[in-house]
């Protein structure tokens, strides 16, 4: 082994030199392909919606800086609900959309270092032993019938490598950085996906909670009203009709409360997936809805283009498809490759690594595609499409950006107006029914002033819990709309998603 190592020494250092040439070639600047620029977008001066962010009491969500790494990302906490904190905890650890956005992440990056290889010399050992005999009836054989036979000992070694000239394998892997860097993106999105949709269905079984509360609180006042009109039905003040009015009230209303169970039940059932757990082992305990909707200012439209992963994961598509338009440019230019083979051949096993057993071989070749039906020019302009596809898809995702933006901006100010509207309504509908009940005891009308009053407190009360759930989710929905806290600082760089150790 010594002997073959004397042997393949001076070899390597002839390929090491030729390996040391075309990296000082390569850093001449002999990549071709075009270079990547982001794309401009138009973006307004500020938001049409937006007005004075006043919260109720005070609480103002505002996104968490990038130097923030306490805060960075847990925009929840701005309800002040240490229930919903905890159940977005647990989707953070256990939902499994997250894990397996992380996972296609991970196999992500694994190409990015498959890729990477393309950069080192490939090197195969094949050790053989073959023992061969003649045909007795082979020519050449002698009269006497005797064959001959003969062994072959081989330890062949070959090195073969391909240099960068014109940054093909360069390309190649920041296309696939590029693409490690759209699911880095994908994952921030999908994990801001769900924990929006977690506190959405929070709030709305809050809001189903206190819908079945106001529901068993009129179902009980139902129940007063109707042995009310069946007392006075027996003494003659009151009729059969009113009673059956009051009947209807009572039915209709525990109708209402058993469908509402229903709702509730569903939206219990969805948090259990988010959290990761089986529905039929999770249940939270009733509570009414207490939350005050948080003032969200949205600050200026151009910071949606670093705050929003979404937007992030299209920018990066762009420059992949940018690479890949480099790495078929390279196909036009000759490919360079250096070999070198060498080992110990003999036909005698003492004779095996004996220096004249030594064979060697060493040499560049040059291929260069000369016709090809315009295949090449072909898969260029097509990888060129596919980049303007890619830009025309970035304008749209900042542009719906700014759409949904500009819708729970205003879901926000309107419903907060609807709101303070809707209180005057029910405090309305509640005078209207207690001097309706007041004339119905003193005889003055009949039940149905009652019935019809009691018909509309409830409906009234029902609109206002309905648009509270509104308004909650739809500061969840504009959270979500600005990027929860994300930020493009959290994005990896190529170099990060290129780093085995970082794995």
């Amino acid at each position: 082994m010594q002997k073959f190592a004397r042997f393949i020494a001076p070899s390597l250092r002839i390929l090491a030199c030729a390996v040391l040439f075309t990296a000082l070639a390569m850093e001449a600047g002999c990549t071709v392909g075009p270079d990547y620029v982001r794309p401009s977008v138009a973006t307004p001066a500020s938001f049409k919606e937006a007005g004075p962010a006043v919260s109720p009491d005070g609480t103002t969500w505002t996104p968490a800086s990038p130097q923030d790494a306490a805060q960075r990302g847990a925009w929840w906490t701005i309800y002040q609900e240490p229930e919903l904190d905890a159940l977005e905890e647990r989707l953070n650890h256990s939902n499994q959309n997250i894990a397996q956005a992380y996972q296609n992440f991970m196999a992500a990056r694994a190409q990015v270092n498959q890729a990477r290889a393309s950069y080192a010399p490939t090197a195969t050992l094949q050790p053989a032993y073959t023992r061969s005999g003649s045909s007795f009836s082979a020519p050449g054989i002698p009269s006497n019938g005797m064959r001959f036979t003969s062994n072959d000992f081989n330890f062949p070694l070959a090195i073969s490598w391909e240099p960068d000239l014109w940054g093909r394998i360069g390309n190649t892997v920041r296309e696939y950085a590029n693409a490690a860097q759209v699911s880095a993106a994908d994952l921030a999105n999908k994990r801001l996906s769900e924990q929006a949709s977690l506190a959405q269905y929070y709030f709305e079984l809050r809001g189903q909670d206190e819908l079945i509360a106001l529901n068993e609180q009129t179902i009980e006042a139902y129940r007063k009203s109707l042995a009310l009109t069946e007392v006075l039905g027996r003494t003659g003040i009151d009729s059969a009709q009113s009673v059956a009015q009051a009947q209807l009230n009572l039915k209709t209303a525990e109708a209402s409360a058993t469908n509402l169970r229903l709702a509730r039940a569903q939206y219990e059932h969805a948090i259990a997936l988010l959290t990761g757990e089986p529905a039929s082992t999770f249940s939270l305990p009733s509570r009414p809805l207490t939350t005050v909707a948080p003032a969200i200012p949205a600050g200026i439209p151009s910071t949606l283009l670093q705050r929003r992963p979404d937007i992030a994961a299209a920018e990066r598509s762009m420059s992949q498809a940018n690479a890949l338009i480099g790495v078929e440019t390279a196909a036009f230019y000759p490919t360079v490759s250096i070999s070198l083979s060498g080992g110990f051949e003999s036909s005698l096993l003492q004779n095996w690594f004996t220096w004249p057993a030594r064979f060697f071989s060493l040499g560049p070749s040059v291929s260069q595609t000369l016709f090809d039906g315009g295949l090449r020019t072909a898969t260029v302009a097509q990888y060129k499409a596919q980049y303007e596809g890619t830009v025309a898809a970035y304008r749209q995702t900042v542009l719906t950006a700014f759409q949904q933006t500009e819708d729970y901006l205003a879901a926000q100010r309107i419903l907060a107006t609807q709101l303070e509207q809707q209180k005057a309504v029910v405090a309305a509908a509640q005078r209207y029914y207690d001097l309706s009940t007041a004339r119905y005891r003193t005889g003055v009308d009949t039940y149905l002033n009652v019935f019809v009053a009691q018909t509309a407190l409830l409906s009234d009360q029902q609109t206002m819990i309905t648009l509270r759930v509104q308004q909650m989710t739809s500061s969840v929905q504009l959270i979500e709309a600005l990027g929860g806290g994300w930020d493009v600082s959290q994005l990896p760089a190529e170099k990060d998603v290129t780093s085995v150790e970082g794995m």
